[in-house]
């Protein structure tokens, strides 16, 4: 396991709706190899997961919300999906100057399944190869994107900062990989 001690990482969510294993897997993956992660909701109310977008999941906390999270302060942003979560996340005005502030101080972003809904409404897809949850792929090359790719995870280091997307649960694996050779690179 790569030690993540003195990385620090905001995931950005709504309060219901995100698909559990993409918001509690990394985080707890991201905790354990010793980064500092806070979990950036609309409001401090409990955050309430859903399995496969209709089943009921487990229930967790925020420890601060997207108003009062500084960009600065952070590594990495992690976008979780769950179509719920990431159809209302996109309309979040917070959430979008997050994504922006992230990609224009050159901060790598992770996104994954219907996550990357955030970074074609914050206009930050243009140019990038990416992937996603199959059905954001049209959404995604009308956003400018150079590519969709159906693969289980997309590195893409160009236009300022990098993009790591990922297409669902069953590609955490890579996806959180990906996110450890990133976060690797980045000063303690």
């Amino acid at each position: 396991m790569t030690d993540m001690t003195g990385r620090r990482v905001l995931a950005v969510v709504t309060n219901r709706g995100i698909e559990q294993d993409e918001l509690l897997v990394p985080v707890a993956h991201l905790r354990d190899a010793g980064a500092t992660v806070d979990v950036a909701a609309v409001s401090d109310d409990e955050i309430r997961t859903l399995v496969g977008d209709e089943d009921p999941g487990e229930t967790t906390h925020p420890t601060t919300t997207l108003a009062a999270a500084d960009a600065s302060a952070y590594d990495l942003l992690l976008v979780p999906g769950g179509t719920l979560n990431a159809d209302a996340l996109r309309l979040e005005s917070d959430a979008v100057e997050l994504a922006r502030a992230f990609a224009g101080a050159g901060k790598p972003i992770a996104a994954i399944c219907h996550g990357p809904w955030l970074l074609v409404e914050a206009d930050l897809v243009e140019g990038k190869t990416l992937t996603s949850y199959p059905s954001l792929a049209t959404d995604i090359r009308n956003a400018g994107a150079a590519a969709w790719v159906d693969e289980p995870v997309k590195v893409c280091p160009t236009e300022g900062y990098t993009l790591i997307t990922s297409r669902t649960p069953d590609d955490l694996d890579e996806f959180l990989g990906a996110i450890d050779d990133t976060l690797s690179q980045v000063s303690a």
